[in-house]
């Protein structure tokens, strides 16, 4: 049986290139040149790249990139997009949690839940940031965004259950303060019109907790931000009303 995160991306990739989240990809591109000098030598690896919208838009500006996903549906979608925009891209279906790679890139990206937190258990998302990490050379950089928790657990779970906040989202959250797991059903319209329901169950972290995984990992230097659509910066202080957080790690 599908995993929900497979489920979602099935038949999914021209929809989700409407998605509001995946308007911001400019942006976001100018805060990761400016955080790597803008050194076209520097090899990229785009986690969980989806339909490549962060993979091309660095190979338009003359970086070498891999991107790697688990969804056919969406790597099929990047081949076209690179094609048309005449640049080239090594996208490779792959499971994050099992990457092959080892000391081979300059950088690791994993923007917009990337794989991480979307899997069924707390070792399985670790997995993730394990491969990202051994991925990296000794002197690597990994940027990624993921789930806030200081969101959910600052407001009232029931502030947070009625949210309106999160799109798409429908009623049956339920957020678990033991946990720090959100599981919802997810309403979808895929590429050939169907409606989907799709029973989510996200990870949320704190900055805390983050922060000490990727100490395990061996990263020396690990900054936390506020993450905001297409305009990341470190100027932007994390807080309780950032849904997502911007973490930049440094061996």
């Amino acid at each position: 049986m599908a995993k929900w995160y497979e489920e979602l991306f099935d038949n999914y990739s021209k929809t989700y290139e409407n998605e509001e989240f995946t308007k911001g990809t400019t942006g976001e591109i100018d805060f990761i040149e400016k955080e790597i000098n803008y050194n076209k030598s520097m090899k990229i690896l785009d986690i969980g790249c989806g339909t490549g919208r962060h993979s091309i838009e660095l190979a338009k500006r003359g970086y070498k990139v891999t991107g790697i996903d688990l969804s056919e549906c969406m790597l099929e979608r990047a081949k076209e997009k690179a094609k048309e925009s005449n640049v080239k891209v090594d996208f490779i279906k792959a499971d994050a949690r099992e990457l092959k790679f080892e000391n081979q890139f300059d950088l690791a990206l994993m923007i917009c839940e990337g794989g991480f937190p979307l899997m069924e258990t707390d070792e399985m998302n670790f997995k993730i940031l394990q491969s990202a990490a051994k991925a990296l050379n000794h002197k690597g950089k990994f940027i990624l965004t993921t789930l806030n928790g200081l969101f959910p657990l600052f407001h009232s779970v029931k502030d947070f259950i009625n949210s309106k906040s999160v799109d798409g989202k429908t009623d049956g959250n339920t957020f678990d303060l033991m946990t720090f797991r959100d599981k919802s059903i997810l309403e979808i319209t895929d590429d050939t019109g169907n409606i989907k329901k799709i029973k989510c169950d996200e990870r949320y972290y704190v900055p805390s907790e983050i922060t000490w995984l990727l100490k395990t990992l061996n990263f020396k230097k690990i900054d936390i931000y506020g993450c905001k659509l297409g305009a990341f910066s470190r100027k932007n202080a994390l807080t309780t009303e950032d849904y997502e957080m911007l973490v930049i790690a440094e061996f």
